[in-house]
């Protein structure tokens, strides 16, 4: 046998490792709406691109005839590539090998691929379609799971971690995406659960679907585990390249500049600004016209869209500049906090700090949402992840209060207190610990009730309060508001701040790490 005989063997065995369980699995697979673990490399790379690693790896199981059954690359492709020109690490479960179970040699697979973005300082993308645990490997295949548990704990805030579902993830399986930065799912072909829907109806005697218990729909709008939805993988593969446009490789490296042509401050005045925003605080409006004039065209990727909607979060650029926006959203629950809203702005902040994307708060809020299921519910210890979320954090900050900022929801959202660089405020900007209907009617009930007409005296009392307090000069008198801007010229004065702020460096005391109210 010459070497040409041994370069045949190797490129046969390649073939028939790449061909996973076969053609009549992919055919399945094919049917269910979904594409293989290599098709979806091949869409999210850039062509030509991917390198694979451990091809032939190979399960070590005898027990349960598992001995005689061959498992290509042990229902796994691992390997490195490139995303718009820059390096990315990736996995993508098997479905067509074994369901895409995991076992030993699988998770020894995806645990150095990890630890080779982590050593490169680069993304790390994981694509789920598994089965879960595999049951033939017992304890050796759970002890897998807590070897790639541990590096996504490990490397959070280190490298960006993407998890990608396109099938199912059940069990101890999904506290790997849960602990990693972004979760994408796939309408009607992704799932996610602890205990499928047979063991819930044997335990509790609850009947759901699969698609009921832990689709895309639900963990994007009602549990809020899932990040992005998607129609079709294509789709969400797309969106995943999309999202690393604003990271930066690493927690060391500044956020990717996209070059913009030279503009006047023309062309960043907004006089469309004051048409958006009601001077009448009860009035709603939807807070992402805002962010639409004050962000480059086109620019905007929101994340957790469909979840806890009285806050709009995610990422957009500012002449070129990656930055991460939090806004109160007035047209949901008047735009205050309660539970779920405070868990999705405080993760999302932690997530920009941990990569040095700018954060920016646009901020119109009536305080913390009031009732005894929030409270009952635990809304103390979520708000307060707020304000822990942007004490610690140290990249430039910056807030806009659009509207009203009032009581504790003031100081939270980023107000000089806790931290802020710099706090602009509209003219018609309402800064107080409360809304001047409320205070007028504490400071000056007996007044108001021994009044011959208490409506008339409330009114005045409101109004003069309005004057007294509730205006953006008294806490700019204090320089607890930087600046009161014309609105039209928001867009002008966030790019003043971001250059100014460019440079920004800040340490918090040394310790292991906080403890943030959880």
């Amino acid at each position: 046998m010459d070497m040409y005989d041994k370069i045949n063997e190797l490129y046969d065995r390649k073939r028939e490792i790449e061909l996973g369980g076969g053609e009549s699995r992919i055919d399945k697979q094919h049917e269910k709406g979904k594409l293989t673990a290599r098709e979806r490399i091949d869409l999210l790379l850039d062509e030509g691109t991917f390198v694979e690693i451990n091809p032939f790896v190979h399960h070590r199981t005898v027990d349960f005839d598992m001995a005689e059954k061959k498992g290509p690359g042990d229902g796994v492709v691992t390997g490195y590539g490139k995303v718009n020109g820059r390096p990315v690490y990736v996995f993508s479960q098997d479905f067509t090998v074994f369901g895409g179970a995991l076992g030993e040699m699988h998770a020894k697979k995806i645990a150095n691929v990890m630890d080779l973005a982590a050593k490169n300082g680069a993304p790390f993308i994981g694509i789920n379609d598994s089965g879960g645990a595999r049951i033939q490997e017992g304890v050796l295949s759970l002890d897998g799971y807590g070897h790639i548990f541990y590096r996504n704990s490990i490397y959070s805030g280190v490298i960006p971690q993407i998890s990608v579902i396109m099938g199912p993830c059940a069990g101890g399986a999904v506290y790997s995406p849960a602990i990693t930065d972004f979760i994408f799912m796939v309408d009607n072909t992704s799932q996610m659960f602890i205990t499928g829907p047979k063991v819930i109806e044997t335990v509790t005697g609850e009947k759901i679907t699969s698609e009921g218990l832990g689709g895309a729909k639900v963990h994007n709008t009602i549990s809020g585990n899932a990040h992005f939805r998607a129609s079709e993988e294509p789709d969400a593969l797309e969106q995943v390249k999309q999202l690393l446009s604003y990271l930066p490789q690493n927690n060391r490296e500044k956020t990717p500049t996209q070059r913009r042509e030279e503009s006047s401050n023309d062309d960043n005045f907004r006089s469309e600004l004051l048409d958006i925003v009601p001077v009448d605080q009860t009035k709603a409006y939807d807070v992402r016209k805002v962010i639409e004039q004050v962000v480059d065209a086109n620019s905007f990727m929101e994340v957790q869209k469909e979840f806890a909607k009285n806050v709009v979060v995610g990422f957009g650029r500012i002449d070129g500049e990656s930055v991460g926006l939090v806004c109160n959203q007035p047209k949901v629950l008047a735009g205050g906090l309660d539970i779920d809203s405070s868990d999705k702005l405080a993760r999302f902040v932690r997530t920009c700090d941990s990569f040095n994307i700018p954060i920016i708060t646009f901020e119109d809020v009536s305080g913390f949402f009031p009732g005894v299921k929030q409270e009952h519910g635990g809304i103390i210890r979520h708000g307060a992840k707020i304000l822990f979320a942007y004490s610690e954090a140290t990249v430039p900050k910056i807030t806009v209060i659009l509207r009203k900022a009032y009581g504790g929801a003031y100081v939270a959202l980023n107000s000089k207190s806790i931290g802020a660089d710099m706090v602009y405020a509209w003219p018609n900007a309402e800064i107080a610990v409360m809304g001047a209907s409320g205070a007028a009617n504490i400071i000056h009930a007996a007044e108001i009730a021994g009044a011959s007409d208490p409506e008339a005296m409330r009114t005045k009392k409101i109004e003069e309060y309005k004057e007294k307090f509730a205006n953006p000069y008294v806490a700019a008198s204090h320089g607890l508001v930087d600046d009161v801007i014309d609105p039209r010229e928001t867009r002008i004065k966030l790019m003043q701040s971001l250059e100014m702020l460019r440079s920004k460096q800040e340490t918090r005391p040394y310790k292991k790490h906080g403890n943030i109210p959880l």
